[in-house]
């Protein structure tokens, strides 16, 4: 009972540990000005405007933001806002989020009769899994609130805890809508494939199945069909137009999965879908086996829409596309250990290969690197963001704009701007040493000669090639 207690004190500790060096990792980046505005703008502003209580439209996409991804969450999230309006809510959410799963990883492994060595192993395995630490540096997505979801999910079904896995069902289903494939998948394999050795626990896996399967449907259709729709002017989700070659709505890419195989397979098998693969599973590789793989049967939607794309960023272990598929990896690996398979058994060969995995793959050095680029303007660019007083509609380039998002309306200065919409703008903040994305030093200077030639704005701060403009007579 005083190991058991030493080990759960270890992993709490990891776990809390975790959450904390996340949450400094993902502040210090945005106070670098690395952070954007796709996504943590996106998500900063409606969150806001969802506390203010105004219609939370994202300013720089044009449509209510339940027409994105459905994801419900961002309202109760936005309770944080009304305690003080602040964007490290958000990385605070996340950092716990992704913290959590390693909680749930060690439990899912006791709950395995894995060793207390191993299980402690495979809490560390899930954190230093490349992905954990990369998305949390990514911005903000609501989809990482999945991980302790999906393993909580589990957990939950395997101990027969009903109202505790339809919790989980509702926490994973409302941060994304497309999640409700991986839903609908997990209903699947617990209904048909993971079966428990005590009848009771058998009846409990196999009723959370049918609720998951039945949930996750319902709720693709209703997402997709109804609630995108809905709130983006009758417009399909955005992410169709990333499988245009297959139809252009949900529903006619779903049937010409089956009735065009030819459009399938040539964009199944191609070198970047293997390096995906090779990326996914080389920090695991050492504890799947063939007999034990059932748990992927879930990450097959997840494995089709990013095999399926041609966008590079769903075949990464940087961005968000491959979350739900972490869980499940570590379950195929957890059921491995619990039969005495894989290649490594011992605590320190699994940590040692986790760790070398972590150093290859995972961006820490973007902090002595990328993440450095503008600090030749970091100085001018916080004092201009401190002079913009009102929440006046603005002007700024994209990786500004995520520590100006709390006002109704914020524009990019990307080279697509309408450079005739000008003097619709309270406020015009820009760096023409650093443009930022989808804009030239060219583009932003000349926008910089328009501003100054326009009586209606006064140029209110100036230096290092960073220009505040501020509309004469503007008030809150």
């Amino acid at each position: 009972m005083k190991v058991k207690w030493l080990k759960f004190n270890t992993v709490s500790v990891m776990t809390g540990a975790s959450a904390l060096i996340f949450f400094l990792c993902s502040s210090l980046r945005h106070a670098l000005f690395q952070s954007v505005a796709y996504d943590l703008g996106w998500y900063d502003q409606v969150v806001y405007l969802i506390s203010q209580g105004q219609t939370p439209i994202v300013s720089f996409w044009g449509y209510h933001v339940m027409g994105d991804h459905a994801a419900a969450i961002l309202y109760p999230l936005a309770l944080l806002y009304k305690i003080y309006p602040d964007v490290h809510w958000l990385f605070a959410v996340q950092a716990i989020a992704l913290a959590l799963g390693c909680w749930f990883t060690w439990r899912l492994a006791l709950q395995a009769a894995l060793s207390e060595a191993q299980a402690v192993a495979m809490a560390v395995v899930y954190l230093l899994y490349p992905l954990v630490f990369n998305i949390n540096l990514f911005d903000f997505h609501p989809e990482v609130l999945a991980i302790p979801g999906l393993l909580g999910a589990v957990l939950a079904a395997r101990l027969g805890r009903i109202a505790w896995f339809i919790g989980c069902l509702i926490l994973v289903l409302s941060s994304k809508a497309v999640l409700s494939l991986t839903v609908a998948a997990m209903g699947f394999w617990l209904l048909i494939f993971d079966k428990r050795r005590l009848y009771g626990a058998m009846v409990a896996t196999r009723t959370a199945g049918g609720i998951a399967l039945g949930a996750g449907v319902a709720w693709f259709l209703i997402a997709t069909q109804v609630v995108i729709p809905w709130f983006s002017g009758g417009n399909e989700a955005p992410a169709v137009s990333r499988y245009s070659y297959l139809g252009s709505s949900v529903l006619e890419i779903i049937a010409n999965l089956f009735l065009k195989p030819e459009l399938v397979l040539g964009h199944l098998f191609t070198l970047p879908n293997l390096g995906y693969l090779v990326l996914l599973f080389s920090p695991v590789i050492w504890g799947l086996s063939l007999r034990y793989l059932t748990p992927l049967v879930v990450i097959l939607p997840t494995l089709a829409m990013n095999f399926l794309t041609d966008l590079h960023s769903q075949k990464d272990l940087v961005h968000q596309y491959s979350l739900p598929a972490l869980p499940f990896l570590l379950l195929a690996v957890i059921g491995t250990l619990a039969q005495g398979g894989g290649w490594l058994r011992s605590q320190r060969a699994i940590i040692l290969w986790a760790l070398i995995a972590f150093v290859a793959l995972a961006k820490f050095g973007y902090f002595g690197s990328r993440y450095l680029a503008f600090l030749d303007t970091w100085q001018a660019t916080t004092e201009a963001v401190a002079l913009v007083e009102t929440k006046g509609s603005l002007l700024t380039a994209a990786h500004i704009a995520p520590h100006l998002t709390h006002r109704p309306v914020v524009k990019l200065a990307i080279s697509s701007l309408d450079t005739t919409e000008l003097g619709n703008f309270d406020y015009a903040l820009l760096n023409v040493r650093h443009p930022g994305w989808q804009s030239t030093p060219e583009f932003t200077a000349s926008l910089v000669e328009q501003l100054k030639s326009l009586p209606k704005f006064e140029l209110t701060y100036e230096r290092d090639e960073v220009y505040l403009f501020r509309k004469v007579g503007s008030r809150e």
